[in-house]
């Protein structure tokens, strides 16, 4: 079973197959957001975006770090209003995000975290899968991506309640 292959190959213990990696995203949105606002960067395919519109979220973009082109975790808090339900960043050219920052700001405000983290396929950050960082992470197995099916994609994540609860949406 691929599913279980993919699971044991990325050290991770829930994954969604999906069509494709937009998919995971809404999902994840439809689950969080709230029609709340979502704070994200520019620096990304333009589905990322998307999602949070089609979700009927609002986006509220902040700047990427030009040294590492991920969301630059320092402007986050400056960004978090009352109606920000949720942080969707971008791994970006297999440099994942400053993770530890973003979680810290999430539970300091009560916030969700997902991950477009197409861009870090098989990426570990201290002896960890990438995919294993945030409440949900997003992976595109598109042809243009580092592991691809000619289309597809996938949920992580590391909660079975969550994990239950995005599977049935």
């Amino acid at each position: 079973d691929l599913t279980l292959k993919l699971k044991q190959y990325l050290d991770v213990p829930h994954l969604i197959p999906t069509t494709n990696g937009t998919l995971p995203i809404q999902i994840a949105l439809n689950v969080f957001a709230n029609e709340g606002e979502v704070i994200t960067t520019p620096f990304s395919y333009v589905a990322t975006t998307a999602c949070i519109i089609w979700e009927k979220c609002t986006p509220v973009f902040v700047d990427i770090n030009p040294d590492y082109l991920t969301i630059d975790e320092t402007k986050i808090e400056a960004a978090i209003t009352s109606k920000t339900s949720a942080i969707l960043a971008t791994h970006v050219f297999g440099n994942p995000c400053n993770v530890e920052v973003i979680e810290n700001i999430a539970k300091k405000h009560n916030l969700k975290v997902i991950y477009d983290a197409a861009h870090c396929f098989g990426v570990t950050y201290k002896g960890k899968s990438i995919f294993k960082y945030g409440d949900v992470s997003s992976c595109s197995f598109h042809a243009t991506k580092l592991f691809h099916t000619g289309e597809g994609g996938a949920l992580f994540t590391k909660d079975p309640e969550l994990f239950h609860k995005c599977f049935y949406r």
